[in-house]
């Protein structure tokens, strides 16, 4: 198939460091290319792929200190991809809504994957507006909110199955990975850390409209003698990071639309602990791959029962459940399923003799 994939500018594809969405698209862009699909990439011109690459911006807006109003170029590219179209059997977005009115003009078919929390009341009039429109949710949790969205399909996010394995080294701490705000709540991992008398060691970024959250309410628990703060860390360093790690800590404190840092974990065999929130209970299987909490008193429970989790049985669900090849797989069967569905409505006159 010919197949577009329209990424966010924010970031590379992948990107350089943080950035969930950007890291998925990618993935999917190469296992579709591996499967000998004819794909193209629009994002920016920093990003590395093996699909034809159409540079809708020099480099990442992230990295850009020139660019004030990213929306101004996401709006570009869309009218851009509006113009290719024929060229492609379907186009994949991966903008949350903004496609939906030009899109939705023209006949070539596209379909959207909502990566974000869709849990906002402003939702619900965009959804009503475009309710035709074919989205496809990361979770059946992230769906709760809107009643009226044309969803075609749950896709679980996949890595590929070599990126991050597990390494020979022995589990002495327990782990944070992601990105430090309100919402994720690495202050219950530090409280949770400290009342089973672990270290803790937390990699993570923290975005500018983190910044005055992390300093007024994280800045001083860091400090503490049993947090080791790392930062930010790439894919390569993740293995090692992860592997050491006696379990994941995901207190999160919102409904998580997927959480991505929990397949990271169980690709290198460590077990998740995470809070019962969005698609949580889709991804972690309890007393399997980790186990699913409610508060404090019970993560730190569940620490004690780590030794009833077999890390290579956790490897092991991974690679059946969470694979980029898998991911790819259940994105083409709704491409084909689009594109049939186009063929069937698409009219074409006949030639009468005269």
């Amino acid at each position: 198939m010919r197949i577009a994939q329209i990424a966010p500018l924010t970031e590379a594809v992948p990107p350089k460091l943080y950035g969930g969405t950007e890291r998925v698209i990618s993935w999917l862009t190469e296992e579709l290319v591996e499967m000998g699909h004819d794909v193209t990439l629009f994002a920016s011109g920093d990003s590395i792929t093996q699909a034809k690459l159409n540079a809708m911006w020099p480099k990442a807006l992230r990295l850009d200190g020139s660019v004030r109003d990213p929306n101004a170029l996401h709006i570009s590219m869309i009218e851009e991809v509006c113009r290719q179209a024929e060229n492609f059997d379907v186009l994949h977005f991966h903008l949350d809504y903004y496609p939906f009115s030009v899109m939705s003009r023209q006949s070539v078919p596209f379909v959207t994957t909502l990566h974000g929390r869709l849990d906002l009341p402003e939702h619900q009039t965009v959804f009503e507006r475009f309710s035709k429109v074919p989205v496809v949710s990361i979770s059946n949790s992230q769906r709760r909110p809107i009643h009226r969205a044309n969803w075609i399909g749950t896709v679980h996010h996949g890595l590929p199955i070599n990126l991050l394995k597990p390494q020979s080294t022995k589990p002495g701490y327990l782990a944070f990975l992601g990105r430090i705000s309100c919402e994720k709540r690495v202050d219950r991992a530090i409280r949770i850390a400290a009342h089973c008398g672990l270290p803790l060691k937390i990699a993570a970024k923290v975005d500018p409209a983190d910044e005055d959250y992390f300093n007024d309410e994280i800045r001083s628990l860091i400090e503490l003698p049993h947090v080791e703060y790392i930062g930010e860390i790439s894919d390569h360093e993740k293995p090692g990071f992860l592997s050491g790690a006696m379990a994941l800590l995901v207190p999160i404190d919102w409904p998580e639309p997927f959480g991505l840092v929990m397949i990271e974990a169980m690709a290198c065999g460590t077990p998740v602990i995470a809070y019962n929130r969005g698609s949580v209970s889709e991804i972690v299987e309890d007393g399997v791959t980790g186990f699913i909490v409610e508060d404090e008193l019970s993560a730190a429970g569940a620490i004690n029962n780590l030794t009833k989790l077999s890390r290579s049985a956790i490897r092991g669900r991974f690679e059946e459940r969470f694979t980029s090849r898998r991911m790819a797989e259940d994105y083409l069967a709704i491409y084909k399923r689009l594109a049939s569905a186009a063929d069937r409505t698409t009219f074409k006159p006949q030639l009468v003799a005269g």
